[in-house]
């Protein structure tokens, strides 16, 4: 029988009268019951996040690094329960799975410890006559309850980079998970529980759409935290009035191979970057150009590791292809695939469905108008390319609504810096793909990538606001 989970409001755990199940995309077995809140239950939600953030603003750090390591030993110990219950409820590979685990130990570690350096600077203010004597200190403060809303595919890591910097910073956080893989979050809502956070703190609250909607719109609410689609991104942000907003909406990522990289190690880490997760991943690689003189080669590299992959049962350990979260993402995907194909794209591996399974697929010749290039496909499809010369390259990555981040693969400085300063996009890695993060770089996207970055200190930066104080000295 499939276990219940209740949510968690002001350290309380609520059940009510709605339920969802929670599905298995590798089996379709109903692995949990979900208790659903209700709108008394988001009422009680911001009221005890108000509550509590009358706790947490006058935390002193060393309280809050105490607080945040409580939770990091909770994640040590229940590390395989935390990465079985990823695989079983997002079809992540058990060996990413526990990846992400890791992960998001070390994003709570480095919130640990930047909750102990958020500093601010004495300013001169003599710069003009009449102001002799004066000088100015600027501090961050937090700024009140945060709605943090994320997306099933790191279900731990990406809840985290909301959690810990809401934590470190001394906000409090509601907190709305996935509705395909909530039971990770409730997992770390127990463990938040049990490491001395203040009752309200972290609200986790499995809701509807419009209940998550009349929570953006709460001016009680002090900003919002979305990872997610465009679409539902940009209409929260449209119902969120004055409140601070940070917006991940996704990518379709390209990268650049140029002649005079190492095509070997290009075409093994295009293959990760492309398949990983089945391909559903923001900084997913989806576009991949190579330079003319080295197309064939890269193509033959490539291919062969695409074939090597194994697809499967996400709990064995040598699975490197799980599900795609639901049939209608594979659906998509296959949509999308034939109408490619219809207007001249060469399939050149994989290309069939099986239920929630896609096949790793490669193309080319493509066009950037096809959905497969110009969309956010989130799914096991990468498009191949060959180009001449380098800023045609850039262009061909710039030609796209998103940009979110960007790789490129070569050892000319000139190339890396004309990349860094021509391609609109919020990252560029050099010699990686663009899947490519770690937990404290800054990271986030321009244009339909959205705004505003996470990785800890910079989220830590986004959830303050700076206040100023002038100070008189004269005689």
């Amino acid at each position: 029988m499939a276990k219940e989970y209740k949510f968690l409001i002001n350290g309380e755990w609520r059940q009510s009268s709605k339920r969802e199940d929670v599905k298995n995309p590798y089996n379709n077995e109903t692995i949990a019951q979900l208790y659903f809140a209700e709108e008394a239950d988001i009422e009680d939600a911001v009221k005890s996040s108000q509550k509590a953030f009358d706790i947490t603003k006058k935390l002193p750090a060393y309280k809050r690094a105490e607080i945040l390591k409580n939770i990091i030993k909770g994640l040590e110990q229940r590390k395989e329960e935390l990465a079985k219950t990823i695989t079983i409820e997002a079809g992540k590979p058990i060996t990413d799975s526990r990846a992400e685990v890791s992960r998001a130990i070390n994003t709570f570690q480095i919130a640990s410890e930047e909750s102990k350096r958020i500093e601010g600077e004495v300013i001169p203010l003599d710069l003009m006559q009449g102001s002799e004597n004066r000088f100015g200190i600027v501090r961050r403060f937090p700024i009140g309850p945060i709605l943090g809303i994320t997306p099933f595919n790191f279900p731990l890591n990406l809840v985290s980079h909301k959690v810990a910097p809401a934590i470190a910073s001394g906000n409090t956080i509601i907190l709305k998970p996935a509705p395909k893989t909530p039971v990770t979050a409730l997992l770390l809502g127990e463990i938040a529980s049990e490491a001395g956070l203040p009752a309200g703190a972290l609200n986790v609250i499995p809701c509807s759409n419009p209940l998550a909607e009349k929570l953006a719109a709460d001016e009680r609410i002090k900003k919002l935290s979305f990872t997610g689609s465009a679409a539902v991104g940009l209409k929260l942000k449209a119902m969120a009035g004055m409140k601070k907003i940070t917006l991940e909406l996704g990518g379709n990522a390209g990268v650049i191979i140029h002649s005079d990289a190492d095509i070997d190690f290009a075409a093994k880490r295009c293959t990760v970057g492309a398949f990983s997760f089945a391909g559903q991943i923001c900084i997913s690689v989806q576009r991949i150009y190579v330079q003319k003189n080295n197309y064939d080669e890269f193509l033959y590299k490539f291919l062969a590791n695409v074939k090597n992959l194994k697809a499967g049962d996400p709990m064995d350990e040598s699975t490197n292809i799980g599900p795609m979260i639901e049939q209608g993402a594979s659906q998509r995907t296959e949509e999308r695939l034939q109408e490619a194909a219809k207007d001249g794209a060469k399939i050149l591996t994989g290309g069939k469905r099986n239920g929630n399974f896609f096949e790793p697929t490669v193309l080319t010749n493509t066009k950037p108008s096809m959905k497969v290039c110009g969309e956010e496909v989130f799914a096991p499809l990468v498009t191949v390319e060959k180009y001449d010369k380098f800023e045609d390259a850039v262009s061909m990555v710039n030609n796209s609504i998103y940009g979110l981040q960007a790789g490129i693969f070569t050892n000319d400085i000139k190339n890396v810096f004309h990349a860094y300063n021509e391609l609109e996009v919020g990252g560029v890695i050099v010699n990686d793909i663009p899947t490519y993060r770690t937990d404290h770089m800054p990271y986030g996207g321009v244009k339909m990538s959205g705004f505003g970055r996470e990785g800890v200190r910079y989220a830590i930066e986004e959830m303050t606001e700076l206040k100023f104080l002038a100070l008189n000295l004269a005689e």
